[in-house]
């Protein structure tokens, strides 16, 4: 049996079947380490819900524009703005989420900035662990208790930093005796915790260094929270070079015939074996999880956002 048979990973394709599970939820963190995709995925998975007719909430949680500039968007604020049928896309602000969570949990109406407030807010936030994560956690979580989108999908925080994020419900809950703040994180882990509503999606490359730290998210996630993996996904596999190209570029007349064609089909396959073996890899540590691919597309932007949608729902096939 060659390497390359060897190689490839025993259940590496997306299809339909594998994304209707996961789009039926209705609350999804989408993170992964920076560089892997996971914006552009997120963006994907929300498109190809709109698409299936769900009311859908893209959040940017980190709010660095990225979500704007693949919908052509010049500024995503904090209030939801459509983009798309039935899509549509915000930017998470702290002070913005304070100022609602008071106005909607706590019946104290704030017309102006808050100022002072704001400022207190600030230091308590970064003196009390969880305070900061909780507002965010909290509108998003509050989205789907509201029932005004079937579907919120988060580009969530990088894996370095989304543990404590999705962790801060129960954070406060076993900081904080009691109070209104203490009450909200009840409602918030039957969303969080409840596998049938909220899940997250680690997104990947098939390298070693994503890959390691992708196993390492999935195990903090189960160690920390109880939030289910919905599923794992390879983004950017390289397309797989067929045997008998190989075979041609292999050839020692071909070699001598053209050196450089026949060094780009080797150095190709030489690349996707590597990435299968990292397939195999992750497959081998997280067995019990969803692992769909995502072929590398030469698109950018809006288009590679519906190209990346296609790949999830088996419209283009993926290896």
């Amino acid at each position: 049996m060659s390497r390359s048979a060897r190689a490839r990973p025993a259940r590496a394709s997306a299809s339909a079947v594998d994304l209707i599970p996961l789009l039926e939820r209705r609350l999804l963190f989408v993170t992964g380490k920076g560089g892997t995709g996971k914006s552009t995925i997120a963006s994907a998975l929300a498109v190809q819900a709109a698409r299936d007719g769900k009311r859908t909430l893209l959040v940017e949680m980190d709010a660095k524009g990225s979500i704007g500039s693949l919908f052509g968007v010049a500024a995503v604020g904090y209030d939801p703005v459509s983009v798309a049928p039935n899509l549509s896309v915000m930017s998470m602000r702290t002070e913005q989420s304070l100022r609602e969570y008071l106005k909607v949990h706590l019946r104290i109406p704030l017309i102006t900035k808050i100022g002072p407030l704001a400022s207190t807010f600030d230091f308590v936030a970064d003196a009390a662990p969880g305070v900061r994560e909780v507002l965010a956690v909290g509108k998003v979580c509050w989205e789907v208790k509201e029932n005004r989108f079937d579907l919120v999908v988060v580009d969530a925080e990088a894996s370095g930093h989304v543990v404590a994020q999705i962790s801060s419900p129960r954070t406060i809950r076993s900081l904080v005796p009691r109070g209104p703040l203490r009450d909200q994180t009840n409602w918030m882990l039957g969303i969080l915790d409840d596998p049938a509503r909220c899940g997250a999606v680690l997104v990947t490359t098939p390298e070693e260094l994503p890959v390691t730290e992708t196993v390492a998210l999935a195990r903090r996630l189960r160690a920390e929270t109880k939030t289910d993996i919905a599923a794992v996904i390879v983004n950017a596999l390289e397309p797989e070079v067929e045997e008998n190209t190989l075979r041609l570029a292999n050839d020692e007349w071909f070699v001598a015939t053209a050196p450089r064609h026949a060094e780009t089909v080797v150095g190709a396959h030489a690349r996707r074996t590597g990435q299968d073996d990292c397939v195999n890899e992750l497959r081998s540590a997280l067995p019990h999880d969803v692992l769909l691919t995502v072929p590398l597309h030469d698109e950018s932007g809006p288009g590679l956002v519906v190209a990346i949608a296609q790949s999830l729902t088996g419209v283009q096939g993926v290896r």
